[in-house]
């Protein structure tokens, strides 16, 4: 084995101590910390919830009598954060909901906008009309296949059925190079 100097091994060993940092940051990713320390709460009162996130930006009573609260980062951020609670108020679940794994559950021709509002929480982007479709839009960033800056848009015809989903690039990210 050859000896290197003493400046490259400090040099050899900066690098690859930088490098298993960033492996390190890219495999856990910015999604998975909420949802990890989340985790550790299930079976935790309401609370213990509220203590650790703060006040839910939005809170639905499911019609099985659970409930889930919602942190939402959007209009700006790509995920939306939902805490399952029992019928006794305990935490049953904590999960990133703005997946592409979570959005492709929407059903068109089933969901309404209720169904939405349950699963993603309420739409941050201004809601859009689209007279010609009889259609309003609701639309939410997030990183499509975890990698795309991305909006997912949901068409809802008047009478507030899902009748389309679109994904689209997400205008403030997707920017020519200013070069």
């Amino acid at each position: 084995m050859t000896q290197l100097p003493h400046g490259a091994r400090r040099w050899v060993a900066a690098l690859a101590l930088a490098s298993a940092t960033l492996a390190g940051c890219s495999a856990l990713g910015p999604a998975l910390m909420p949802v990890d320390t989340g985790l550790k709460l299930v079976g935790q009162p309401q609370s213990a919830v509220a203590a650790t996130f703060g006040k839910p930006t939005d809170v639905y009573r499911l019609d099985d009598g659970t409930t889930r609260w919602f942190y939402s980062k959007q209009p700006l951020g790509e995920y939306s954060y939902a805490a399952d609670f029992d019928r006794d108020g305990k935490l049953t679940n904590f999960r990133q909901m703005l997946t592409t794994t979570e959005l492709y559950k929407a059903k068109v021709n089933v969901w309404t906008k209720k169904d939405v509002l349950e699963h993603f929480g309420a739409p941050r982007e201004p809601i859009e009309y689209y007279p010609r479709l009889k259609q309003e839009a609701w639309s939410y960033r997030f990183l499509h296949e975890d990698q795309w800056y991305s909006m997912f848009n949901f068409m809802f015809d008047d009478a507030g059925v899902l009748r389309q989903t679109l994904i689209t690039p997400d205008p403030l990210r997707d920017r020519p190079d200013p070069r």
